[in-house]
């Protein structure tokens, strides 16, 4: 699933395509991909102007001028791609053409991911929405932060936390991993047994990772693409996610691949306490 950095890439790459684009038509093949009626999407979606692009977690928002919104969750396996003439193929859920031609299509192999036209007063009402935590390359988003909302949770793992949308927003299993281990905190420890130098290390690398991996496009495994097509590249030398069996890069002993929060989760023995 693309996580927060493959988002806000993907947000990002929207901002500077989409914005002051008309939408003219829209087209759909799969009704839970796009489950508005034909009434909403002609009150409020064609003729409409999208005005902004931003992201929350893991949800892309397109604001328009007719004040409605148009919400994405990509969940698995969606791309939103921006008139690529290798699109619309088989994958393709929804196509949203705009007055000067070009198109936005999402697709999504597996028909987990969603498209919703909403009034953008009823965003912040809505339960997904409220349910998450703190965005955690936001400036108030502090270590103490960090630790307070993750001793609410004191007898799961560390990882099972931070996996938790409650807790933090955006996190998932790439760079959960990649920042336990610079942190140097074994991914099975439970919340209840991190020090405040511990929290402290983990806030800074949390940060760093998703930063990293922003500068890189995000991660390219499976599905992912951004906006133009292309791959992030930060899978290309990471810690340790998806090195198992391979050298640490710091201690030279073998990175080990185990389950942890029902997910796989890659460590090193020995930097790893």
């Amino acid at each position: 699933m693309p996580e927060l950095p493959e988002v806000q890439t993907v947000a990002s790459g929207l901002q500077s395509v989409v914005v002051g684009k008309t939408v003219v038509q829209v087209e759909h093949d799969w009704p839970k991909s796009f489950p508005n009626s034909l009434q909403t999407v002609d009150d409020h979606l064609l003729g409409a102007t999208i005005t902004n692009v931003s992201r929350r977690a893991k949800i892309i928002r397109m604001d328009l001028n007719t004040g409605w919104a148009i919400l994405v969750h990509l969940k698995m396996t969606g791309q939103l791609i921006y008139n690529l003439d290798i699109f619309p193929d088989s994958t393709t859920r929804v196509i949203m053409t705009f007055s000067d031609g070009t198109k936005l299509y999402f697709n999504d192999q597996r028909k987990f991911g969603w498209m919703i036209l909403i009034d953008q007063t009823e965003i912040d009402r809505l339960p997904l929405i409220q349910r998450l935590g703190p965005e955690p390359l936001n400036r108030d988003f502090t270590w103490q932060v960090l630790r307070d909302r993750a001793m609410k949770h004191k007898r799961t793992s560390i990882k099972a936390t931070l996996l938790n949308q409650s807790v933090l927003a955006g996190m998932g299993n790439i760079y959960t991993d990649e920042a336990l281990f610079l942190a140097g905190i074994q991914p099975a420890r439970l919340t209840a047994t991190l020090t405040d130098e511990e929290f402290k290390r983990l806030h800074l690398h949390i940060r760093s990772v998703l930063q990293q991996s922003i500068d890189l496009g995000g991660s390219s495994r499976q599905n992912y693409l951004a906006v133009d097509g292309s791959k992030g590249d930060y899978l290309d030398d990471p810690y340790v996610y998806g090195r198992q069996g391979r050298q640490c890069k710091v201690c030279g002993s073998v990175i080990e691949k185990t389950k942890v929060a029902q997910r796989g989760t890659h460590s090193c023995p020995i930097c790893q306490i």
